[in-house]
C-alpha cells in the first residue's frame, strides 16, 4: 500500500486514546501523553470526563522518548497530570506550531520537518495536527511523502489542501465522534467514520490508522461501528488497526 521509495520503517504502539509511540527507524515520538488509570474523573464544567480503561503502558514502560507531539494541553484525555510529570519535563525545545507552519525537528540523530495542521475542536480552544516529513521518506509524484496525525478535529475543507503539498502515506486519525453538551445542544468535536473516510480519500492517503475511539463516555462511535462505516465507504482494505500495547508495523 505504501510507495516503493518510502525507505523508513514506521511502527506504532498504541497506549490509549490519542497516546501512542511512533517509532521511525529507532526514533521514538510520543503523541498526546495520557497514563491515568481506569475510573479517573475530571470535571470540565459542561461535562465530567471519565476513562474506562487503564492505558496499555505506564510511564515506567516507556522507551527513551526523543520528542513529544502534543495536539493540545487543555483537555486531560490528551494530556493528563501524569503526562505532565517529571519523566516528560524539563525539556529545552518546547515549541508551539501555527497551522501550516513548518519547523525542523532533530531527534535521535535524524532530521525531520513537522508542519502544523488546523483543527476544528471546541470553540475558543487551540488544537493542532501534525504532518511529519523527512528526506528518507522519499517522494511520490513530486510531493514529499508524509505521515499525518490529525489531532482532535472534525472534517472541514481546509484540511484537504494538504494533498497539494504532501503525499500522505499514513493518516493517523482521531475518531470516535466525540460529543460534548453545550447550551445549543450536543457538539461533535472529533471525526466519525464517514468523515474520516471522506478526508482519507480526499487527501489521497495510502493507509488509514484509526484511533481515539475507546475508553471514554463522550465517544459515540466504537471500533465495530467505525469498521462498518469504512466498509460502507469502500476503504476497509486500506485500514490498519492498532491493538493497545502491541507494536504494529505500518510501513
Amino acid at each position: 500500500m505504501s510507495p516503493v521509495d518510502f525507505k523508513c520503517n514506521l511502527n506504532i504502539k498504541h497506549i490509549s486514546t490519542a497516546s501512542a509511540i511512533f517509532e521511525i527507524d529507532g526514533v521514538n515520538l510520543l503523541t498526546d501523553p495520557f497514563f491515568s488509570s481506569a475510573g479517573t474523573e475530571w470535571d470540565m464544567g459542561v461535562t465530567v470526563l471519565k476513562n474506562s480503561d487503564t492505558p496499555a503502558l505506564g510511564l515506567q514502560d516507556l522507551p527513551p522518548i526523543d520528542a513529544v507531539l502534543l495536539s493540545h494541553e487543555d483537555h486531560p484525555d490528551n494530556l493528563d497530570e501524569l503526562g505532565r510529570g517529571p519523566k516528560l519535563h524539563p525539556r529545552p525545545g518546547v515549541r508551539g506550531i501555527r497551522p501550516w507552519e513548518t519547523v525542523p525537528l532533530e531527534a535521535g540523530g535524524k532530521r525531520f520537518e513537522v508542519t502544523g495542521t488546523p483543527c476544528q475542536h471546541l470553540p475558543g480552544g487551540e488544537c493542532t495536527g501534525f504532518i511529519i516529513t523527512a528526506p528518507e521518506f522519499g517522494s511520490t509524484d513530486g510531493l514529499p511523502n508524509a505521515i499525518y496525525f490529525s489531532g482532535d478535529t472534525v472534517y472541514f475543507e481546509e484540511l484537504v489542501g494538504m494533498r497539494d503539498k504532501f503525499h500522505v502515506v499514513v493518516a493517523v486519525l482521531n475518531l470516535g465522534a466525540a460529543k460534548v453538551p453545550l447550551p445549543d445542544g450536543q457538539l461533535q468535536i472529533t471525526m466519525d467514520g464517514k468523515q474520516a473516510a471522506r478526508l482519507f480519500c480526499e487527501i489521497r492517503a495510502d493507509i488509514l490508522v484509526p484511533r481515539h475511539y475507546e475508553s471514554w463516555g463522550h465517544f459515540t462511535q466504537n471500533g465495530k461501528e467505525l469498521a462498518k462505516a469504512f466498509e460502507e465507504e469502500g476503504i476497509q482494505d486500506k485500514v490498519c488497526w492498532l491493538t493497545p500495547g502491541v507494536s504494529k508495523k505500518v510501513l
